[in-house]
């Protein structure tokens, strides 16, 4: 497992729109939050994803940019941002190799299933927060220097 004060595992995926989205081009400039999360439109992936929708605000202000990751379809992936009307891009991780890199997968042998993880990496590439579940903003902005505060 990855741990906090490790140097992130770089990765170069493409959002639900086609863009390429390398960690490589945060360092210096941003801190980046990853949340990894088993599937489109399901309740526990939908709170988790509203919920950086609507702190997306206050990631911003802090210089931080957030994106959810798991390895469904560009449309899907769409259709999900569509419905619930979210802000933060969804990144296509075919065959969990970053989920894999980020021990964010359950072991499930012959499957890639998310393990619902939220790693948080500073500017300089530094995992500073790593967790299992559904933190708060607050926990996820104060683990990265910022303020929790609304």
């Amino acid at each position: 497992m990855l741990k906090v004060g490790q140097q992130a595992p770089d990765f170069d995926l493409e959002d639900e729109s086609g863009n390429r989205v390398r960690l490589a081009d945060f360092r210096g400039a941003s801190a980046v939050v990853l949340m990894f999360y088993p599937a489109d439109n399901t309740p526990g992936c939908t709170k988790q994803l509203c919920a950086a929708r609507d702190d997306y605000d206050r990631y911003q202000a802090a210089g931080i940019a957030v994106f959810g990751v798991n390895p469904g379809s560009a449309g899907a992936h769409k259709r999900f941002i569509d419905r619930h009307g979210l802000r933060t891009p969804l990144l296509l991780d075919r065959g969990g190799t970053v989920a894999r890199a980020y021990d964010a997968l359950m072991p499930i042998p012959l499957l890639t299933v998310i393990n619902r993880t939220v790693v948080g990496i500073d500017r300089d590439g530094v995992i500073r927060f790593y967790e299992r579940g559904i933190p708060t903003t607050g926990q996820i902005m104060e683990a990265l220097g910022a303020s929790p505060v609304a």
